[in-house]
């Protein structure tokens, strides 16, 4: 079961994380974000965009509303800028929202139809840590292409954000 201490703790990771990576991808030099390269989501802002479309699914799922999506990803994605801004409103959003919930709440079932067409039930906990597992993974291809610039990716652990903001542990 997950607490609403750990929920708030893995909202504010989350956002802490996407805004490291975020930040070093920017900070490349101009192209390489957008470069084509051997991935399963192309460049580093598809596979960033693909982490943004899945985030705003799943608070749908969490909100009992449809989605609108018809695929896990968009055909193509809005520029690194844009894609931040909309990806730190989706952040503020998992942590508002995991201030506002009690135990109770977070341990209530949502019932919801996967993009494949499969039904299924998790709790608002389990869904929480869904999406933070998934933005991690990703991350991971995110960190992965940056072997391929060269450039060393942010070290974005757990432990790291544990370290760095202690309030939020």
């Amino acid at each position: 079961m997950v607490t609403t201490r750990t929920a708030r703790m893995l909202a504010r990771y989350n956002a802490w994380a996407n805004r490291l990576v975020f930040d070093a991808v920017a900070a490349l030099p101009p192209g390489e974000a957008a470069k084509e390269r051997k991935s399963l989501f192309r460049n580093m802002v598809h596979t960033l965009n693909h982490s943004y479309v899945i985030d705003r699914i799943w608070r749908a799922h969490l909100e009992g509303r449809e989605h609108g999506y018809a695929a896990r990803n968009t055909p193509d994605h809005p520029p690194l800028a844009e894609l931040w801004r909309a990806q730190q409103e989706i952040d503020a959003w998992y942590i508002a929202w995991s201030d506002a919930l009690s135990d109770a709440k977070l341990d209530e079932t949502v019932n919801f139809m996967l993009i494949g067409g499969n039904r299924g039930v998790m709790t608002r906990g389990e869904i929480l840590l869904h999406v933070v597992n998934h933005t991690s993974y990703h991350r991971g291809f995110v960190a992965d292409l940056f072997y391929q610039v060269p450039a060393r990716p942010p070290t974005t652990d757990l432990p790291v954000f544990l370290r760095e903001v202690p309030a939020a542990g």
